[in-house]
Parts: C-alpha cells; structure tokens; sequence
C-alpha cells in the first residue's frame, strides 16, 4: 500500500533511505575549455580538499576516488559552426564518459567533480551506456540547451543537454571529436529546477519539447518542497529510472557560492538547494551526480571561494544520505528499493 504523510511508516521508510548504505565512486573532471573562464578546473580538488571522502566516509558511505581525469591536450581548436574549443571539449567528455561508465560497472553511484557543466555530456553518457534510460534532474541558473546554431556565444557549457536529448539529434551538425557521442536522454524524462537565465532559442526548445521545468518563479510561488513533490511525480509517472542528478553551483543564489563564472541573483537559498539533493536521495534511484561550475578565481576573497567549496559539499552530502534532524517526508508516493 502506498504511505502518505504524517504516515509513521513511511518516516521510518524514509529514514532507511535516509541512514541506508551508500556506495560511491568520485571522479574529477578538471577541465575548463566549455567555457572562457580559466579557475573551474581546479574546483575537483578544492571539493575533495574540503573533505569531501572524509565526510561521505563519516556518514556511513564506502567511498572509492578514481582520481582525476588525464585529459589529452589539444594543440588546434578552432571554432566549427560557431563552436568554441570543439575538439577538447569532445575529447574529454569521450575520456569522461569511459571514466563514468567504469565507476558504473563497479557498482558505485558516480560523482562527477568539475570542471565546467558542458562535462555533463560525458558524464550522462557513460552513465547511461551502463544504466540505459535515464531520469535526468538539471539544476541550475541556466537551461544549458542551446544547439551549435541557437547559442549566443559558442560556449559548449550552454549546450550539453542539445547533444544528449533524442529530441534534438538533427539539430546537432558534424563536430570534430564528437562522433562517439549518440543521444541517450529523452526530453520527457529531463526536469528542470532552478532556472532564471535562458536564452530566447532555449526558450523555444523547452516549450516545443514540453520539458518540464522549474523556474525561480515557480519556486517561489509553490515552494521547493511542492517542486520536489511534482518533479518526482513526473518523473516516476514515467518508470523508475535510475536518476541522474547534475547540479551547476550557480543555481544557488550569489550571495551563497559567489565562486561561479556565470552567477545570476535570485537563485536557490542554502535550504532550498540541500532540501533538492535530500529529497533525491530518499527516492532511493540516485545512480549519479554532477557538482560543477565551482571556480576559485571568481571568488572575491577565501570566505567566497570558502563558502562556495563548502556548500558544494554539502550538497554531495546531501545526495548521500545526510540529513537535517526535525525535517519532515514528502509528500509523494515512496518507491520500493
């Protein structure tokens, strides 16, 4: 029988999910070129830095950290259909993707540690060449799903989900070092919170796909745990699909992790973002993460580059299990484990 809310069942449901064993492989991906802004490379050690294997172990997690990517250097990269730095953002969500699909095979839930959102190509690949169909969660500022034709800038970091979603394989042209890549996502299992920063092309894509979304406005108007409630309806409506959660810091607002290259005021608090990763996490289907777009040298100060570290690890802390005492259920139907 399904567990409703004030349900004592479904608390100690949830609190199984909640204290339940984890088991996680970390993989840094320190690499900037899907966007201009050099510093987001070294976001995956200043993560682990903050302590992140210790905490994820202190909490109960097994954890394995296969280490940085070794990404191949690129000697010539000119731009292609308005691309920027194709041929190295193509070859390291390749070698990402075969790093992702190895941690898969282990048997550990994946931890991808930027680096900049344009590797969620290769992380959601290699995630889905082991898992097959996926529920993809996005948060972030920005909706990351221009084409090559419809992005104002060329940066691959606004346009990973075009190349991923079935939806938009024609719209993709020919990229060197992008022939391994097929799409694996279709638009109806990809959830949008967060949003306050697209692009009039996004805009279309998203409402000609029909991709459920969740704007700053939404957010505020119906709460984040009415969102949670209606992305995990929308989501189980359709299977229950491992999910992959791919998180851009710059969802949060500014004023908490000020360290981003493209910040945008108004975002997530520091509950409403924890609440998103607590909430996933008691789904019991988190199969992978994404933490990126953490960059040192757009902090103003160490207490900005510190408070933006911390709050990407506590977020990752969140996905695995960490709670705030005194939180209460949601409100949605829990899957069986």
């Amino acid at each position: 029988m399904p567990l409703t809310k004030g349900s004592e069942g479904l608390r100690l449901v949830l609190r199984t999910f909640t204290r339940g064993h984890h088991s996680v492989g970390i993989v840094g991906a320190p690499s900037w070129k899907g966007q201009p802004r050099a510093g987001v490379e070294e976001g995956p050690d200043l993560i682990r830095g903050a302590g992140l294997v210790e905490k994820l172990k202190g909490q109960g997690c097994t954890v394995k950290d296969y280490g940085n990517v070794p990404f191949d250097e690129v000697a010539s990269d000119e731009p292609v259909h308005g691309v920027k730095r194709p041929r190295a953002v193509g070859r390291a969500n390749e070698q990402l993707s075969n790093a992702v699909a190895r941690v898969k095979r282990d048997g550990h839930t994946s931890v991808m540690l930027g680096g900049d959102h344009s590797l969620a190509i290769g992380s959601i690949h290699g995630h889905a060449s082991c898992r097959g169909e996926l529920s993809v969660v996005w948060v972030d500022a920005h909706a990351d799903i221009n084409t090559p034709l419809t992005s104002p800038t060329g940066n691959i970091h606004g346009q990973p989900m075009s190349y991923l979603i079935h939806e938009l394989h024609s719209k993709i042209p020919t990229i060197p070092n992008f022939s391994w890549l097929t799409p694996c996502v279709r638009a109806k299992d990809l959830v949008y919170i967060g949003l306050r920063d697209v692009d009039p092309g996004e805009h279309f894509i998203l409402k000609n796909l029909n991709i459920k979304m969740f704007s700053m406005t939404e957010v505020d108007r119906l709460g984040i745990a009415k969102v949670m409630e209606q992305t995990c309806d929308h989501l189980f409506s359709r299977g229950k699909k491992p999910i992959h959660l791919s998180y851009d810091i710059d969802a949060l607002d500014p004023s908490i992790a000020p360290a981003t290259g493209t910040p945008v005021t108004g975002g997530l608090t520091y509950r409403e973002g924890i609440y998103i990763t607590e909430l996933i996490c008691q789904t019991g289907l988190l199969s992978a993460v994404d933490m990126v777009e953490v960059n040192p040298k757009r902090g103003g100060s160490d207490a900005e580059i510190s408070s933006t570290v911390t709050t990407a690890v506590d977020l990752l802390l969140g996905c695995f299990g960490r709670v705030r005492e005194g939180s209460h259920p949601p409100d949605y139907h829990v899957p069986k484990p």
